[in-house]
């Protein structure tokens, strides 16, 4: 049975005799004078032997062990012994008269050849146009072409293009259009009105310090911002241009704070201005906004339920108390200090704004002068609560000096008649007041309003030294109209720019408190 399994055939006898273990092995020979030299000069005489020793053995000899048997493997084994090799054809290899097999010593090994250098590529030659082959004998001459015939046109025409799927889309998308340019942005100018202000724009002297009052000292600029609810606050307080050439300090004093949190949180911010020429005046500023600040923040909780609440009335009578008492307490101050209260006394403006998203009731209270106004649809409104001249303001007489009698006490003194009793009993009256001294002005009246904002609205409150221009100057309302018109908030420092921006003549300090709806 073979390796695979199937039993062999008479055939495949061949196989055990091949690789027969009894059979005569092909190594060295058995005679004892086979030396190195023999096995040499019958591997010469093999391949070329010398010129008088022809070569006899052939090539296919045992080239095929399959198709010798044994018999012939014998005899060719004795063919071998006696015969010389046979006479073969030369190989390719060998000049036709033979040479002798010399040894030769091991060639050293080639050097790598150079690489070649490189050759440009010639430029590709047009094909030469084809020419008609020409007509054999026996083929019948072409027929004459007819412009007629629509089957004789020599031109080939191109196959008819496949109609267009209308489902399939081109894979790539149309080039986008280029955009638009840009605009170039606008100037900002950093004046309005048909001249320069006469002052310089940037700070030129610092105010006198003290070294043992160094508290006192205020800063050019102060500039601050939140964002709360539906609205955002920008503030700015910068020294006038009048101040800053002449080293003097600031007189506009600014608060910002915030009480409570969430949305029961109520925000403040206060603007005070001292008396213009008199010593001090930043102090009595600084004073009026933190006394307030002060009662505000003790009452914030009832304060920001009255605002959401709407109760306005609540509102109008308890600030107007607060107020009072921080009046109160400047002109105690001012006792203390020896000065006058006229001198020693400041102008308060305020905002308390809820920081209740669903709240957007805004309110307004102070005394003395400055300005609210509000940017609706690109245009100002002047919200400054109307208040009587002073000599308009007249309360009702006094009982005993000069007051007409009424009720029982008309009828007492009156006849049947009408005519009233002039009798003098001899009565003595209580003498009037005695006033030695001029007598004061009267109080700043109190100021108080609550509007309700709108979505896009801009709540503007300044002090005197920005409430003038904007009412003298109207190309200053324009301007910052035309900056606000986009109604977003802009940042600190641009707000801080627009309301730098300068007019002729008004070179005072300015503060402007900025509220953005959303």
């Amino acid at each position: 049975m073979s390796q695979q399994g199937d039993r062999p055939a008479a055939t495949d006898d061949w196989w055990g005799r091949l690789y027969d273990e009894s059979a005569r092995d092909t190594g060295p020979a058995g005679t004892p004078d086979d030396t190195i030299d023999d096995r040499f000069d019958s591997a010469a005489d093999t391949l070329g032997g010398g010129d008088d020793v022809p070569s006899t053995r052939t090539y296919g000899h045992a080239v095929d062990a399959i198709a010798v048997d044994d018999d012939e493997d014998d005899a060719g084994d004795d063919e071998d012994e006696g015969v010389g090799p046979a006479s073969r054809p030369p190989a390719w290899w060998e000049s036709p008269g033979g040479h002798p097999v010399t040894r030769t010593p091991a060639a050293a090994p080639e050097p790598a050849p150079a690489p070649e250098p490189s050759v440009p590529t010639p430029a590709p030659v047009a094909p030469a146009p084809l020419t008609p082959r020409p007509r054999a004998p026996w083929e019948p001459p072409p027929a004459a072409f007819d412009p007629t015939d629509p089957a004789a046109d020599p031109t080939p025409t191109p196959p008819p293009a496949a109609p267009r799927d209308p489902r399939a889309t081109d894979p790539r998308p149309p080039a986008p259009a280029p955009p638009p340019p840009a605009p170039a942005p606008a100037a900002r100018i950093s004046h309005v009105g048909d001249s320069p202000p006469t002052y310089e724009a940037e700070p030129t002297a610092l105010p006198a310090a003290d070294a043992e009052e160094l508290d006192q000292l205020v800063a050019d600029t102060v500039l601050d911002g939140a964002r709360y609810g539906t609205y955002t606050l920008r503030a700015a307080s910068l020294r006038g241009d009048s101040a800053r050439y002449r080293g003097e300090p600031r007189r506009d004093a600014l608060l910002t704070a915030r009480f409570g949190a969430g949305p029961g949180a109520l925000v403040l911010v206060a603007v005070a201005t001292g008396a213009r020429a008199t010593e001090g005046a930043h102090l009595s500023a600084a004073d009026a906004c933190r006394w307030i600040g002060g009662a505000v923040g003790r009452s914030h909780s009832r304060l920001a339920e009255d605002i959401r609440a709407g109760r306005r009335g609540d509102l109008k009578s308890g600030l107007h108390r607060l107020t009072d008492r921080s009046y109160g307490k400047l002109r105690a101050r001012a006792a203390e200090l020896g000065r006058d209260p006229e001198e020693y006394t400041a102008s308060l403006r305020c905002l308390l704004l809820s920081a209740d998203p669903d709240c957007r009731t805004r309110v307004f209270f102070g005394v003395g002068g400055g300005g609210l106004f509000r940017l609706r649809d690109g245009a100002w409104q002047d919200l400054e609560p109307l208040v009587p001249e002073p000599s308009e303001i007249r309360g009702a007489p006094v009982v005993g000096y000069g007051s007409v009698p009424t009720g029982a006490r008309a009828a007492t003194e009156q006849t049947p008649d009408g005519d009233r009793l002039t009798m003098d009993l001899e009565i003595t009256k209580a003498p009037g007041p005695l006033v030695e001294e001029p007598v004061p002005p009267p109080p700043e009246p109190f100021r108080f309003r609550a509007s309700v904002a709108r979505p896009g609205d801009t709540l503007l409150l300044t002090s005197v030294g920005l409430a003038e221009p904007l009412r003298g100057v109207p190309a200053l309302g324009d301007e910052l109209a035309a900056r606000w018109a986009d109604g977003e908030p802009p940042g600190l420092a641009t707000y801080l720019a627009d309301v730098a921006l300068r007019a002729k003549g008004y070179a005072d300090d300015r503060t402007a408190v900025g509220v953005w709806e959303a």
